[in-house]
């Protein structure tokens, strides 16, 4: 080690680097004077800093100062290349092996640099790794405490920095999440109305021919179950036509005392057929003990039809497909569960699954799921997925259980 340190040089240097993280609100300002100037004041040929893409798990380059671009197009770097011990999260790390360090993945293009020593100073807060700065030399030299020490103190600055900024960045993908979503909403209101009207009367005049007709065929036989299927599947679509009105109107759900289970095997009658069609079985698996409680029977059935027909499109033929219910008495939740052992969904789209208008399938309308999100939560219910790719998907619902105010108990 060096017994002599410059002071007044590291003074001068931490000042402009302390400044420029409180005077200024461009992040890369900062990053910017901070490589140029901890290369300087070692006397160093260049710096290099990198920030982890959470993303990728990848470190990749945010600035620098000294090196050629030859050296600085090479990429980002994975965590294991930057961080092999986690013991060393806040300690410098001095390289002068350029050739058999693991952490240095160019030596090649390091060495053609004019690079003969390196420095890695991490950029930590706590037990969580930011980022790191690299101090590039062109001769191997020895480093005062009171030098490491100052590296330290301005990667814990750095550090600091970034964190807040980040933290900002992520509230500030969050608000304009919230604001898309509210513009989403807005449209999908607008285009219920729409649906409303151009899709209301059509249905009318087949219910009304349909009814007719249906007085005018024998009473036995076919014609008159067929005549029974259009009529009660016409109700049903304009019952989730005015499903998707209260939806975009936040319309109050008409809540009257009903059992989950029997809501489940009129959903299951209703896609049943189409199950058969595909050869996909259907496991049941209904709760014996379950309590009556407050819910409005045709949403939630839509809710169930909704989560049974995006299994049977996730599943191959001869796939499974799972419904169960339960009650857990300790919450004071009624649980329904759609589990499916077909293609999954990915992490990226597990986030926006809920959205209005996103959908993985070229022929959907994106409107299913965020239904029955908002049908969902207008029960002052829950429902969350939980799905890997290529291993299935379990989506689950539950609900409070309600008590008739009046009477001051569960339903029986």
């Amino acid at each position: 080690m060096i017994s002599s340190t410059p002071y007044e040089s590291y003074f001068h240097v931490f000042r402009d680097i302390i400044r420029s993280m409180h005077s200024s609100n461009s992040l890369q300002e900062v990053l910017d004077v901070v490589v140029t100037k901890s290369a300087g004041v070692l006397n160093a040929k260049g710096a290099l800093l990198r920030i982890l893409n959470e993303d990728t798990d990848r470190f990749e380059v945010r600035a620098a100062c000294g090196l050629g671009e030859n050296y600085l197009s090479k990429g980002p770097v994975t965590t294991e290349k930057v961080l092999s011990d986690p013991s060393e999260l806040h300690r410098v790390k001095i390289i002068s092996d350029l050739w058999h360090a693991p952490r240095v993945e160019y030596p090649q293009e390091a060495w053609d640099e004019g690079i003969r020593m390196m420095v890695d100073v991490p950029l930590a807060v706590k037990d969580r790794m930011l980022g790191l700065i690299r101090i590039y030399l062109d001769h191997s030299r020895d480093f005062s405490e009171d030098e490491l020490d100052f590296m330290l103190t301005i990667a814990e600055q750095c550090a600091c920095i970034i964190e807040r900024v980040q933290l900002m960045e992520n509230q500030k993908k969050h608000f304009n999440h919230l604001a898309t979503r509210m513009d989403k909403m807005s449209s999908l209101g607008r285009m219920a109305a729409g649906i409303a009207h151009e899709i209301n009367n059509p249905l009318a005049g087949i219910l009304l021919y349909s009814s007719n007709m249906r007085k005018k065929v024998p009473p036995r036989g076919g014609l008159v179950e067929g005549f029974d299927i259009i009529i009660k599947e016409t109700q049903r679509c304009k019952v989730i036509i005015q499903g998707l009105l209260d939806f975009a109107r936040d319309t109050e759900p008409q809540r009257v005392p009903a059992n989950v289970n029997h809501i489940v095997e009129s959903a299951l009658g209703i896609v049943e057929n189409e199950y058969h069609l595909q050869h996909v079985d259907i496991g049941l698996a209904l709760a014996k003990d379950m309590v009556t409680t407050l819910l409005d029977e045709n949403q939630i059935e839509q809710v169930v039809i909704n989560l049974l027909l995006n299994a049977l499109h996730a599943v191959d033929e001869y796939g499974k497909v799972a419904v169960r219910t339960g009650v857990d008495d300790d919450a004071g939740k009624i649980v329904v569960e759609v589990v499916d052992n077909g293609c999954g969904i990915t992490p990226s789209d597990r986030k926006k699954i809920f959205e209005p208008f996103f959908s993985t399938r070229s022929n959907g309308t994106g409107l299913g799921l965020a239904i029955s999100y908002g049908i969902v939560q207008n029960h002052q219910g829950d429902i969350q997925a939980f799905s890997e790719p290529e291993k299935g998907t379990r989506f689950v619902i539950t609900f409070p259980i309600r008590t008739d105010t009046a009477a001051g108990r569960v339903f029986p």
